[in-house]
């Protein structure tokens, strides 16, 4: 278990990312951001992701002297393009409608950063997903409840419909539902020992 002697703030309003870092034991208070996701353009998703997580992290660091953060930033790469969160139910149909029977890329940018010292520490996790081809009514059953309308791509893999659209994945489950667990966990335990 993580052994942390100083608040933890999570700079994410994602649920997900909450009961994730609740199952690796930790206890922490939930602090957004607040930073405007589309300002940010970078060449590669490698970089979208850390850059926004490190700017996240930076953000509401402003608000604590003495504590650590953790800030997360998850995105969908098809084909080399960045698919962030839909902004309304038409713009998921034409994601979930690009997504259908092909394979993207999930990436999680995650940063770590002591608020007292400004050490941090960020890395990032990509995972190969493949979706089925997907029915014109399926897209739009999926849509109507409203769930994909808060994730990257538009869709969840880990607790509604969605998952049933995923034939198979390669690489860490936990970075397609939004936070990669075991590479976090090995960071953190880093991050700690070289305080």
């Amino acid at each position: 278990m993580l052994k942390i002697n100083k608040p933890i703030v999570l700079a994410s309003a994602s649920p997900r990312r909450q009961v994730l870092l609740k199952q690796i034991g930790l206890k922490f208070t939930v602090h957004p951001s607040g930073i405007d996701e589309d300002s940010i353009q970078s060449i590669s998703p490698a970089d979208h992701v850390l850059n926004l997580s490190k700017k996240k992290a930076t953000e509401v660091a402003k608000k604590y002297d003495d504590a650590i953060i953790i800030s997360a930033d998850t995105i969908v790469v098809l084909e080399g393009e960045i698919i962030n969160k839909p902004k309304d139910p038409n713009e998921a149909k034409q994601m979930l409608r690009k997504l259908s029977g092909k394979t993207h890329q999930v990436y999680t940018g995650f940063t770590i950063l002591d608020t007292k010292t400004g050490r941090f520490i960020s890395d990032f996790e990509v995972t190969d997903v493949k979706f089925r081809e997907l029915s014109d009514e399926e897209i739009d059953e999926y849509v109507a409840t409203g769930s994909p309308l808060d994730k990257a791509g538009a869709y969840g893999i880990q607790d509604d419909y969605g998952a049933v659209f995923v034939e198979k994945i390669n690489g860490c489950f936990y970075n397609v539902v939004g936070f990669p667990l075991t590479k976090f966990y090995l960071r953190m335990k880093e991050f700690l020992s070289d305080d």
